[in-house]
């Protein structure tokens, strides 16, 4: 059986806060930031509303069913240097970052040596929960699990409020 973890909406409240934090230690605030649908998409908005930062939403969603959408204006805004933040609730495998990160290059010139910058520097990835054992690292994140130790389930507030 697998071992759920579930979050409370004041953890997640709390983890936007502390996101917030980590970037203003960094100084480092984005131009805009980006809300990984379905799972960024609370957290995104959370923080556009506390930091007063406009709030685009994205379409990637690889586990549940292929279904991305790509935003060819994004890709151009990042090579352009506009600080951008990709909010997501977990970095899992990092498939989603690792789709974002293809798709931008593929859409505004993709072998300028420039890209080797943008990501870490102009755009930066957040998430509520890291998986240590990931293929992708993000630049802010509240909590950590090790999936490849202790196989786990987390479940957001979101997904199941209703129950």
């Amino acid at each position: 059986m697998i071992n759920k973890i579930h979050y409370s909406w004041e953890q997640i409240q709390g983890a936007c806060l502390h996101l917030a934090r980590q970037m203003s230690l960094d100084n480092w605030k984005p131009d805009y930031i980006v809300g990984i649908t379905r799972g960024g998409a609370v957290p995104a908005v959370l923080l556009s509303q506390y930091m007063n930062i406009p709030m685009k939403p994205l379409q990637v969603s690889l586990r549940d069913n292929i279904d991305t959408v790509s935003d060819c204006g994004m890709a151009e805004d990042a090579f352009e240097g506009k600080k951008i933040l990709i909010v997501d609730d977990i970095n899992d495998q990092g498939s989603t970052i690792a789709w974002i990160k293809k798709d931008w290059q593929s859409n505004a010139l993709p072998d300028h040596p420039s890209w080797k910058t943008i990501w870490g520097g102009n755009v930066k990835f957040a998430v509520i929960t890291d998986n240590m054992s990931s293929n992708e690292t993000v630049d802010y994140f509240v909590y950590e699990v090790d999936k490849a130790t202790n196989d786990c389930w987390l479940v957001y507030p979101w997904e199941d409020f209703w129950l």
